[in-house]
């Protein structure tokens, strides 16, 4: 049963690759397969019970309309043999009940084995994505990630649990009435083999409809999906320059092709059914036309019996035609959300271990840069022949105009990036040869942007680290004069934090992350515009706590703000991707540079202000 369903599988797809005129080689086929196969292999006892039930139910589908049709020649006959009939109907009674265990069991195990399936791929699928560099997720939409672990792993779901039991059984049902149907009378059988061929065309002309229809409304629906998304986030600024009538006329545009589509697929349903259902009937109609004349020219002898056998069998053999339309086009569905779960685990994370990486025990803090050149796109670079060393425990700041490479020198230690050109040396050893989950353990990052998860202030701070214990969250947050935050909520560490932390304010934010840091004990500290945006009151927290966090490790502070760098052990002066300075606060203004330009500036706006 598995290898027809590969055989369908290989045409379904590659009609599909065919049509949208794309080149499907012969391993991205067998891929596609491998990849099914794959996740069905460690539930073949569930597919094996599905598949055998099926069998069964076939079988006990095609011996109805025979038993029918024996009762009725009995009750036709003028001595009604009573035993006879008691036994047809108990045997009658038997399929039926026989049929329902069956349809459980087989379904249980369907079900079993789909849920397995999709669980193991959707931790697989999350699992990727999580190894994926920073590059990698930002070149990809959230809401096409999303969709791969949620509604194409579904789609999937919908392919084990249904399409391929009900495909394969679709099939083996008609070529069972067919057979059956030849048994029963020859004749008959060969008249309804050639009438079925308007069915299937009247089949195949609605699937093209439908096909197009459907994929009008799945681009509608994605469209308005969009349109929804972008309004809610960003409806401060609709209601604050007033253009709430102009976005909701970009929305309806949205629904009203939305609607349109979807008049247009009920209409093709309403067109389909019911001329599947006139041909059905005039099937029956033909047949019993055919049959009167037989039974006028040549005394052909009709029961009862035979006549409901032949119109019961009519009915099985045009059902599963129709249904198997409508699984070809589930089928396809599957098969192109599998496709597009395929490219997902396919793609190799663009930063990984090296095979001889090490773990690093415990590090002093030293940093160290030689002549690193950084390019995100080809040779366009930001960073160039950028070289300087931190000793350990020292407190770096980095300033500069937009663009000169701060934030970029700080992702590059922590292997958001790779650097193409130089080495990054940590304690003497090149970050490339530090495994990624040591190296990013011993540093704690403080970005202007903070991320809360939904939970609480406590689940934030350790983040599901078990080692880090409550006594150790209270510790931190009076380290960095988050208690004064915490003191203030009325339920202290175990306040809700809703999504994004959108019910605290930027600096609250901004403390609970210092805190968060100083819980997880890293060696090195990074500190990147995270007193951006803070109002005066929590800058003055906030000032301390740098201050008392600067004895703890190696820290390097991206900041605008030169007031809260003047401490610092050296400031390194970047600008268009090099280094024109570096010192401290005092040497660098008595150099009269750009740091000095920089400062003047600086002050004397504040001075106006």
């Amino acid at each position: 049963m598995l290898i027809l369903l590969c055989v369908v599988i290989y045409f379904v797809h590659k009609r599909k690759a065919n049509k949208t005129n794309m080149k499907t080689t012969g391993p991205r086929k067998k891929g596609l397969i491998s990849l099914l196969l794959k996740y069905a292999k460690g539930n073949t006892k569930y597919f094996v019970i599905a598949f055998l039930g099926m069998g069964f139910a076939v079988l006990f589908d095609l011996a109805q309309p025979l038993v029918f049709g024996e009762i009725f020649n009995i009750l036709g006959s003028d001595n009604i043999p009573i035993n006879y009939l008691i036994a047809c109907i108990v045997v009658l009674f038997l399929i039926l009940i026989l049929s329902l265990v069956i349809q459980y069991f087989q379904s249980m195990a369907l079900q079993k084995a789909g849920q397995r399936i999709i669980y193991k791929i959707r931790n697989d699928v999350f699992s990727r994505i999580e190894g994926w560099a920073v590059a990698q997720i930002n070149d990809t939409p959230v809401g096409k990630l999303v969709t791969r672990v949620t509604s194409d792993i579904d789609a999937i779901s919908q392919m084990y649990t249904s399409v391929m039991i009900n495909l394969v059984k679709d099939v083996l049902v008609i070529i069972g009435v067919l057979i059956a149907m030849f048994f029963v009378n020859v004749e008959m059988a060969i008249w309804v083999l050639a009438l079925t061929p308007l069915v299937i065309v009247a089949s195949i002309i609605f699937r093209l409809f439908a096909r197009r229809a459907y994929r009008n409304v799945r681009s509608s629906i994605s469209k308005v999906n969009a349109n929804l998304s972008e309004n809610i986030s960003g409806i401060k600024i609709t209601q604050a320059f007033n253009q709430e009538e102009k976005q909701f006329g970009t929305f309806k545009e949205c629904s009203d092709e939305l609607r349109r589509n979807q008049s247009k697929q009920t209409f093709t349903n309403a067109v389909f059914r019911p001329t599947i259902y006139v041909l059905h009937i005039g099937t029956t109609a033909i047949l019993t036309f055919l049959i009167a004349n037989r039974i006028i020219d040549s005394n052909f002898v009709l029961t009862v019996g035979l006549l409901i056998t032949i119109s019961q069998y009519i009915d099985k053999i045009y059902n599963p035609i129709q249904q198997i339309v409508e699984q070809f086009d589930l089928l396809q569905s599957s098969l192109a959300a599998a496709e597009r779960i395929s490219e997902v685990l396919e793609t190799e994370p663009e930063i990984v271990d090296d095979p001889d990486a090490v773990e690093l025990e415990d590090i002093r803090g030293e940093i160290e840069f030689k002549h690193v050149w950084f390019a995100y796109e080809e040779e366009n670079w930001i960073l160039k022949d950028v070289s300087f060393k931190i000793n350990a425990r020292e407190t770096v700041a980095f300033v500069g105009a937009t663009g000169s490479g701060k934030t970029t020198i700080l992702s590059l230690i922590v292997r958001n990036y790779e650097a193409q050109k130089g080495e990054i040396l940590i304690d003497g050893i090149n970050v490339k040869n530090i495994k990624l989950s040591s190296l990013r353990s011993r540093i704690g990052q403080m970005l202007q942007d903070v991320f809360m998860f939904t939970g609480t202030i406590g689940s934030n701070i350790a983040l599901r680290e078990e080692s880090i214990t409550r006594d150790d969250i209270i510790e931190a947050c009076k380290f960095v004069n988050a208690d004064k935050i915490v003191n203030k909520m009325s339920k202290g560490l175990d306040e809700p934090v809703l999504e994004r932390g959108n019910n605290f304010s930027a600096g609250e934010r901004q403390l609970i992350s210092f805190a968060r840091v100083i819980a997880h004990k890293p060696n090195i500290m990074i500190l990147d515009e995270a007193t951006a945006n803070i109002d005066t009151e929590t800058e003055v927290l906030i000032q301390d706590s740098l201050n008392k966090m600067m004895n703890v490790g190696t820290m390097l502070i991206v900041a605008h703000r030169l007031s809260t760098i003047q401490h610092a052990d050296k400031i390194i002066v970047l600008h268009k991707g090099r280094i024109l300075e570096q010192g401290t606060h005092q040497e660098l203004l008595k150099e009269g540079g750009h740091y000095y330009q920089l400062y003047r500036l600086q002050y004397s706006n504040q001075k106006e202000n």
